[in-house]
């Protein structure tokens, strides 16, 4: 088969930057395309706080002009190449724009960067600039979330009679319908694209008065995906879950795809993960034990075995279910059971969770900071993993924690009901628990049964078992998009 070339466009990218999914799927994915024999550059911003000496940055000596706005911006390059890998990332780097340690949040007012419209318009240019500087024509521009959604569009205009772009089909991933770019309308011009994208009945960006980036890279790319089949499905036929956009996706219906991420089991397996104290495996499961008493003792919780250990690591938002939690908290913790929470968020979640720490001080424990190895102690110590989530685009940690046999306790949702298979509904495939309805009672209904199995020790770990020998890893999921790229390119 043909060698594709293939450009990546996101915001995120681990280990570089990352604040969730996004950048741990691109931190994966672009490695099993590699793997697979195709050509993947990576390109995204580089921030201030991306060290270049940390990662071992050099410069690319590609320096070129961006206009935003009516105005020249200078883009310089950096470039690493990872030679096991055999990818290549390009870092688009302007002190103005990217200079900066976060990446979309002003901490100052706790709000978005005012230009953040700007600095993405800036980057969805500045990555076509790149390739055409590389001599590189890609086959494939697959950009991520809105940050990346102008791309589509200037491939379709300023871009549409370049050789370099000459047989490049653009592809847009949604990872997060929630997220979409809104901006005033008057800023429109800001993106330098025709009038008629915006102002016609049937602009593409047009959103309620407002810009949307996200609705123009649907509109505009060749193909969308999404990072799961169900979710694919939910955000064309139901407006809690397609957030204004359900129509537009359901016109292109026939050009959307959903495709599961996978999971890094070089990084995320319990037989060879660096951040935990003791290593296990399905065949001895007695380093679970014994992480679990660690954290316990480390978290200043009375050590409990008997009882079970729910993990939770989550933004603290109403999209991961927290206000089920508040809903139900004197129920929950009224249980046999313990909990360590791992996340950061609305403050309202965190002072809940400081008032249930001093009302249940044996039972509660959180930590609202990003600490990627705590992430893992937990994975590892705990018995079961909470995500009661509103909606759910694919969700890793239920991936995550399958193979740590932590059992799951989901919400029938997006790629949370495409992997995990409810206890006893299928024989000896299922592998957590789900509720379906989105209510405190029917979250505590799914915790109750799961305590309850807890307690036959046998039953449980014949669970957690089955769990550990599910097989999401990247191989899968790469090839479905390199079956799809396939077909854009052959049309």
């Amino acid at each position: 088969m043909d060698k594709l070339r293939i450009l990546e466009a996101a915001s995120e990218v681990a280990p570089f930057a990352r604040t969730g999914g996004l950048g741990d799927v691109l931190g994966s994915l672009p490695k099993a395309l590699a793997k697979l024999g195709h050509d993947v550059k990576v390109a995204m911003p580089r921030y201030g706080s991306i060290d270049p000496e940390s990662f071992n940055l050099t410069p690319a000596n590609i320096e070129f002009a961006v206009e935003v706005a009516a105005k020249p911006h200078r883009c310089r390059v950096l470039h690493r190449r990872d030679q096991k890998a055999k990818v290549d990332y390009y870092f688009l780097e302007n002190d103005e724009y990217f200079g900066r340690d976060e990446f979309y949040l002003d901490p100052k007012t706790g709000k978005d960067f005012a230009d953040n419209d700007e600095r993405f318009v800036f980057f969805g240019r500045a990555v076509l600039e790149l390739a055409k500087r590389l001599n590189w024509s890609p086959d494939i521009v697959h950009a991520h979330d809105w940050q990346a959604a102008v791309i589509p569009a200037y491939l379709r205009t300023f871009y549409a009679g370049e050789p370099a772009f000459a047989n490049a089909r653009s592809v847009l991933t949604i990872h997060n319908l929630g997220y979409q770019g809104l901006f005033p309308g008057k800023r429109f011009s800001i993106l330098g694209l025709p009038d008629k994208m915006f102002y016609a009945v049937t602009g593409p960006y047009e959103f309620f008065g407002k810009v949307n980036f996200l609705k123009g890279g649907i509109a505009t790319a060749d193909w969308i995906t999404t990072v799961s089949g169900r979710y694919a499905q939910e955000i064309q036929s139901d407006p809690d879950f397609g957030c204004g956009l359900e129509g537009v996706l359901k016109e292109r219906s026939g050009r959307l795809t959903g495709i599961l991420n996978g999971v890094d089991y070089l990084t995320w397996s319990p037989s060879r993960d660096k951040e935990i104290p003791y290593r296990f495996a399905m065949a001895n499961l007695s380093g679970k034990r014994q992480n679990k008493i660690e954290l316990l003792r480390w978290a200043g919780l009375p050590v409990r075995t008997s009882s079970p250990l729910i993990g939770m690591v989550s933004r603290l938002t109403d999209q991961k279910g927290w206000d089920l939690v508040a809903e139900a908290a004197d129920d929950l913790f009224a249980m046999n059971l313990q909990m360590i929470v791992l996340g950061n968020g609305e403050a309202k979640y965190q002072q809940l969770l400081q008032k249930l720490e001093k009302k249940f001080p044996d039972k509660v424990r959180a930590y609202f900071t990003f600490d990627d190895g705590l992430a893992h102690r937990i994975e590892a110590a705990a018995d079961m993993f909470l995500m009661p989530s509103r909606w759910e685009p694919c969700g890793l940690n239920q991936m995550y924690s399958l193979k740590y046999g932590t059992v799951p306790i989901v919400r029938e949702v997006g790629g949370l009901a495409d992997t995990i298979v409810p206890y006893g509904a299928d024989g000896d495939k299922g592998n957590g628990f789900v509720f379906k309805e989105y209510t405190a009672e029917a979250m505590l209904d799914a915790v109750k049964d799961a305590v309850k199995l807890f307690a036959g020790r046998r039953t449980w770990t014949k669970l957690m078992k089955a769990g550990m020998k599910a097989d999401f890893s990247w191989d899968a999921s790469a090839r479905q998009y390199v079956d799809l790229f396939r077909r854009l390119t052959a049309r």
